[in-house]
């Protein structure tokens, strides 16, 4: 272990050491606990990689800073019928190696990310076609009623038709096969950044495009953004200076990066709600002593698992606070979440116990647990608390923390039994979440692709489908509700927290932190 970490230290020195090396008062150094998986906007559908691959890729829409929809590559959009939306593109735009924006750009980049290998398929299986009107209009057209697609679309990032086909990229790479191909270490988009260098999972280097067709408000001319795993090493890069933001903050650090004389920490609501899932379709789980059956085909064993977590306790000793304890898969600040709806089962030791007897497993089984220790804020921790609390109702985990690298290939295949995962509604609505995370899967549709217990119920996928083209607000609220209902009592997943931003900062820099914990580097600024 100590020849591991001696390794760690000397890789973070020699990045960072190549990062105040090109470094300026214009030069932005950025640390995260993990890295962007990949430079393909379409490979991965995770907040980090689009966060960092949104500076320099762009959608038909964005967002503004108060998270408001914003136009993008789009200048305006337009219902032209029920099933319609046109959207006006932008004129005058080019990709980053000098090629203009054109609708041919926007049909293609629909199309990648509808095909095998996309990872972003969840936001275009209710598409039917994506057409040309003329080089800057196109028509999206919706199976039904879609009426927020444009907030749909906002994450779909257009790549360059030409750029695809010239270095064979025209297919996104598959995390879960381990695929690549030169849209996975190069870049060409139309956003405020272009990609100067990729060293995966030690540094990645970005500097401003000069014909970039927006206002780039921020005064960061170069961004270098290096991932450092270890909590202790990324606040003492921040407290040394040798990074001006890194995220998350440990949140046993807080106060100790707020008393630093050059330093603060930006905290936040965040939108993410942090979850456990359940492998509800095989016959008998891949990783259990259970044989010849799946325990969590039984509504009741997913309920004791549920009331033998103490959420309060990992609020506590593990969050230190940090976070607020949750019922839905929604957190506030999406629409349709409600405080009626969102109150947890109550945590109960001995009903766990009851529940587990009465569904045949009072000396309860051995179950392997998958959950990262790089992406969510303490999440190893947090799966160890659990393994914990259900070490009470007699269930031994063995739980398999790793590198999301590892992590999220496995999992995406459905290659578990047990799983965490955490979900920030790209929409802000509760129909994101429904059609991502519960309705049932449908590999060829990419509904429920993020589903990865496969749980399912065909009347809250009956609802999903009303819920996105219903226009009645009162109707969609009261269907949301009926659909989260029904999650609720079959307890679909185990919903546990959502987790509070913390950003650590310079005190020379000014962000911009949004709620969906996308960071924006055209909006920072550097002071001397």
């Amino acid at each position: 272990m100590k020849f591991k970490s001696n390794l760690l230290t000397v890789a973070v020195v020699c990045a960072l050491s190549a990062a105040s090396f090109v470094a300026s008062a214009q030069t932005l150094r950025v640390a995260d606990q993990g890295d962007a998986l990949s430079m393909d906007p379409h490979s991965l559908n995770e907040s980090l990689q689009l966060s960092v691959d949104g500076n320099m890729y762009e959608g038909l829409t964005g967002r503004a800073k108060d998270l408001s929809l914003a136009p993008a590559l789009a200048t305006s959009w337009k219902q032209t019928s029920p099933n319609v939306w046109r959207f006006e593109l932008r004129k005058g735009v080019q990709f980053h190696d000098g090629t203009p924006f054109t609708a041919d750009d926007v049909l293609f980049s629909f199309q990648r990310a509808a095909s095998d290998g996309s990872d972003m398929k969840s936001y275009t299986n209710d598409i039917k076609e994506v057409r040309k009107v003329g080089d800057y209009t196109v028509e999206i057209e919706t199976k039904a009623p879609f009426p927020i697609l444009p907030d749909v679309v906002s994450l779909v990032y257009i790549m360059s038709k030409k750029w695809c086909e010239t270095n064979q990229a025209t297919k996104p790479v598959d995390r879960r096969k381990g695929i690549e191909n030169a849209a996975s270490f190069r870049e060409n988009g139309t956003g405020p950044y272009r990609l100067r260098e990729r060293q995966p999972n030690v540094r990645t280097t970005m500097e401003r495009f000069g014909n970039y067709w927006g206002k780039i408000e921020g005064n960061v001319q170069q961004v270098v953004f290096t991932p450092i795993g270890n909590d202790a090493t990324r606040v003492a890069a921040l407290l040394s200076g040798e990074v001006d933001v890194m995220e998350p903050v440990p949140v046993q650090d807080i106060a100790r990066v707020n008393a630093n004389a050059g330093t603060k920490v930006l905290t936040g609501p965040e939108l993410r709600t942090i979850f456990l899932g359940m492998d509800q379709k095989r016959d008998e789980l891949l990783y259990s002593s259970v044989k010849g059956k799946n325990p969590f085909k039984d509504v009741r064993v997913r309920r004791a698992f549920y009331q033998a977590i103490d959420i309060e306790g990992i609020k506590t000793t593990v969050m230190r606070g940090q976070s607020r304890p949750t019922a839905l898969m929604i957190g506030p600040g999406n629409n349709g979440w409600t405080a009626e709806q969102d109150k947890r089962l109550p945590y109960d030791v001995e009903a766990a116990k009851k529940l587990m007897a009465e569904a045949g497993y009072p000396a309860g089984f051995e179950l392997t647990m998958n959950c990262p220790n790089d992406r969510y804020v303490n999440d190893s921790r947090i799966c160890q608390a659990v393994a914990a609390n259900l070490a009470k109702i007699n269930v031994k985990i063995n739980l398999q923390a790793e590198t999301k690298g590892t992590y999220f290939p496995k999992v995406l295949r459905r290659d578990t039994s047990f799983y965490m995962l955490g979900w920030t509604p790209s929409t802000y609505d509760a129909h994101n979440a429904l059609n991502a995370l519960m309705v049932c899967p449908d590999d060829k549709t990419g509904a429920g692709q993020f589903n990865l217990g496969s749980y399912c119920n065909p009347k809250l996928d009956e609802l999903t489908h009303k819920i996105q083209s219903e226009t009645d607000k009162a109707k969609r609220d009261a269907e949301i509700k009926e659909a989260f209902a029904i999650h609720a009592a079959d307890v679909g997943h185990i919903p546990l927290h959502q987790q509070l931003l913390a950003w650590g900062m310079s005190k020379k820099v000014s962000l911009v932190q949004r709620a969906d914990n996308f960071m924006d580097y055209k909006w920072i600024h550097i002071s001397k």
